[in-house]
């Protein structure tokens, strides 16, 4: 440090400072202004960027939102259509098991009445059965107990009284 001390020299100091004067006006004219431009440019151009995240990510949420928003909405739609669809099945199994009930009991009443009708061709057939068979052991009876005149008289007129008494 002494040796600086002595090697001082006033003039070459006042040089200095007039140059570092010189420099810094200069600077000051030609560089600062592009430099602090530059930095205000640089600057606006970073809260752009940031404005213009900060709307991407706000529209990035309402896109969000009305995404989410169509998924309910398409969710509701999905079960409304499910509801209907089960609703349009149930209505369609009722509708074909009134269907078969009417079917059945049609099939019953034509059934029982067939029956009815087998039956009463059947009581007819067993009818005239009987009746040939009763007229034939009539006519066996008759000829065996009607030989002679007087009893086969006898027969007509009692036949003749219960049929004019019905």
């Amino acid at each position: 440090m002494e040796t600086l001390l002595n090697d001082f020299s006033p003039g070459l100091f006042a040089m200095q400072v007039v140059i570092l004067i010189i420099l810094l006006i200069l600077m000051k004219k030609f560089a600062w202004k592009p430099i602090l431009n530059s930095l205000e440019e640089r600057e606006t151009g970073i809260e752009n960027a940031l404005e213009a995240a900060e709307n991407a990510r706000k529209e990035m949420q309402n896109l969000q939102a009305d995404n989410e928003k169509l998924l309910k909405e398409a969710r509701a739609e999905r079960e409304a259509m499910m509801k209907e669809a089960r609703d349009i099945r149930d209505n369609m199994i009722a509708e074909a098991k009134e269907d078969a009930k009417e079917v059945t009991s049609n099939l019953i009443e034509k059934a029982q009445a067939s029956i009815q009708q087998e039956k009463q061709a059947a009581l007819a057939e067993i009818k005239k059965n009987v009746a040939e068979l009763s007229i034939g052991i009539a006519e066996s009876v008759i000829k065996k107990e009607l030989s002679n005149k007087k009893d086969q008289l006898e027969l007509v007129e009692g036949l003749l009284k219960d049929v004019t008494l019905n």
